[in-house]
């Protein structure tokens, strides 16, 4: 490692046994600078830092990522594997096949492309791909595209109950996130967790909110569950088992279920929502779990059984009980 340095920067030379240390000179604008080079010892151009004065500084400004790669692959043989010429033939041959309107991205050393895709519905997806010697990049970007229809349903499905009702969580869906939190009424909500392989299939199913309201839609739940029709769509086969309408940004205003926290007094707190509510019918005050559970937690008159916190609610002293959140447990 170090003769190759040398060979390249006869000007630096190592100052420790590891070769991670070099001190020496750089020419710049015809001026010759001292440079110091400290390599990480475990390679590759993270942590990599360079010391010099203000001058060499000033002339390095925006271009020091430059020189510390430039180090970096001198000082390392393994590093250094520049492509053939055939490389770059075959990646622009590849990209004229391709289609150029597709490339969003390509780094600095032509290995990393990021390909924009759509899927029979119109929606955007992108593609992160190293060109391989056995694929090409029409192929793999065909080979996404069917991995994009295998999960078209299923986007139709959550796309559906996007647009139609008020999602509490999270915040921003991705096309990743299988879970949608749905509001229902005021501090009353339901979780559902679809399926991508079975999106219409009946989805795991969680109602929150006070005991008094959400026993009645419960019962509803656990009753009415043969009605479902993996023809229709998840959003109408829960209106039609709950026997309710879903709030909608048509019709509703977001603030109407957007409570915020009885202690904390927030809505958000980091990426969490209000889900526990006081089940007395006159106080029905939510707070996030990990509030609750401080607040119980530092109260004389509360008790602990395995992960369950009891005590008494911070408005109306009506008992009320909290899980330990998962971080605490």
């Amino acid at each position: 490692m170090d003769s190759v340095l040398l060979r390249d920067n006869p000007l630096l030379v190592p100052l420790n046994r590891d070769k991670t240390l070099y001190d020496g000179f750089i020419t710049v604008q015809d001026r010759d600078f001292r440079l110091r080079v400290l390599l990480p010892a475990a390679g590759g151009l993270k942590g990599a830092r360079l010391h010099c004065c203000w001058q060499l500084k000033h002339l390095l400004q925006g271009y020091e990522h430059v020189v510390k790669q430039e180090v970096c692959l001198k000082s390392c043989p393994e590093c250094r594997s520049i492509p053939p010429p055939q490389y770059y033939s075959r990646l622009i041959s590849e990209m004229e096949t391709l289609g150029w309107s597709r490339l969003l991205f390509i780094d600095t050393e032509f290995r990393t492309l990021r390909l924009k895709a759509e899927d029979s519905s119109g929606r955007q997806h992108v593609l992160t791909v190293k060109l391989k010697p056995k694929s090409t990049l029409d192929q793999l970007h065909r080979q996404f595209l069917l991995i994009l229809e295998s999960l078209s349903e299923f986007w139709d499905v959550l796309d559906q109950i996007d647009s139609n009702t008020w999602i509490l969580e999270p915040e921003k869906p991705s096309r990743s996130d299988t879970m949608r939190r749905i509001a229902i009424g005021t501090n009353v909500s339901i979780k559902v967790e679809v399926d991508p392989k079975h999106p219409r299939m009946l989805p795991e199913c969680c109602l929150l909110g006070a005991e008094h309201a959400v026993t009645p839609l419960r019962n509803k739940l656990n009753a009415n569950m043969h009605l479902w029709n993996l023809d229709s769509g998840v959003l109408h086969n829960l209106r039609d088992v709950l026997e309710i309408e879903f709030p909608s940004p048509a019709t509703h205003e977001k603030s109407s279920f957007s409570t915020e926290c009885g202690i904390c007094y927030s809505y958000r707190l980091e990426s969490a929502v209000p889900d526990q509510v006081c089940n007395e019918p006159r106080c029905g005050q939510p707070f996030h779990q990990a509030c609750l559970y401080e607040w119980l937690r530092a109260l004389p008159s509360s008790r602990q059984s395995f992960y369950m916190v009891f005590g008494e609610c911070p408005y109306c002293s009506k008992p009320i009980t909290v899980k330990m959140a998962p971080q605490q447990c």
